[in-house]
């Protein structure tokens, strides 16, 4: 079954992407070889775009805490694990206080380091990193795949704990939602929303192989439209009968956008 995530305001759009390129960060470096070593540099020096948009620190600062004063209203429900309850709240201390003791702004070693942000400079032009434009990124490429990881482990370390409080986030906001068993007839779905409390996040499930959803949304409606790829002309719409799940996710209380 294919999912697909939809975010519904700008905070959860940088959350989902600084997953995403941490992920294949993550992925590349542990391949070791040098073309993924190359790709998992690529992402991380992307990230840093993402984290100089806005103070996200202190946005998670904020996210973190709300989630621990919420959940920490649920101590003592029968009807809650209050194992797994204490866990996710010792790891949104343990997120938090890692990264409140780091004082400097997020990303900031990195930024210092004038080899990087030259390499980060020639990623922006197409072809950028060949062996006579940098010839000492190249240099740095064949040396052996342990001494890489090395360095990846060091420019990451100051990173681990934004990844660890998005990937907490959103966790839990993947967890909130209620999953629904729908239909899109002729290939599409339309639902009204209140309004009164902003979704966060969508989530689509599919087993239909041969197609996928196009998604318009924002706090007032959900419009879905199921395409069909042929891999030469633009998307088609399908105008069969379409089963499918979906979760409107959004955290308990949250009203920002």
């Amino acid at each position: 079954m294919s999912s697909y995530e939809f975010p519904f305001n700008e905070r959860i759009r940088t959350y989902l992407r600084l997953e995403d390129l941490f992920t294949k960060v993550l992925h590349h470096v542990e391949i070791g070889h040098e073309f993924n070593h190359h790709a998992a540099l690529v992402s991380l020096l992307q990230m840093l775009d993402l984290i100089d948009r806005a103070d996200l620190k202190v946005d998670l600062l904020q996210e973190l805490d709300r989630h621990k004063i919420q959940l920490s209203f649920l101590q003592g429900n029968p009807n809650i694990d209050q194992h797994a309850l204490s866990n996710t709240l010792a790891s949104l201390e343990r997120c938090a206080v890692a990264l409140r003791t780091d004082h400097q702004k997020l990303g900031q070693t990195l930024r210092e380091n004038d080899w990087l942000m030259s390499i980060k400079q020639r990623t922006g032009i197409p072809g950028g990193v060949c062996e006579f434009d940098l010839p000492s990124y190249h240099h740095w490429l064949y040396l052996s795949p342990d001494r890489r990881k090395a360095d990846f482990d060091n420019w990451l370390s100051r990173l681990m704990p934004m990844y660890e409080a998005i990937s907490i986030i959103l966790q839990l906001l993947r967890g909130s939602g209620q999953t629904l068993s729908l239909v899109a007839h002729h290939g599409a779905y339309q639902q009204q929303l209140s309004g009164h409390k902003p979704a966060q996040l969508l989530r689509i499930e599919i087993g239909h192989t041969e197609c996928f959803p196009e998604v318009s949304a924002n706090k007032y409606a959900i419009n879905i439209r199921f395409q069909k790829l042929d891999f030469v002309q633009k998307p088609k719409v399908l105008e069969e009968d379409i089963p499918f799940n979906m979760i409107v996710c959004n955290f308990t209380g949250a009203g920002h956008n």
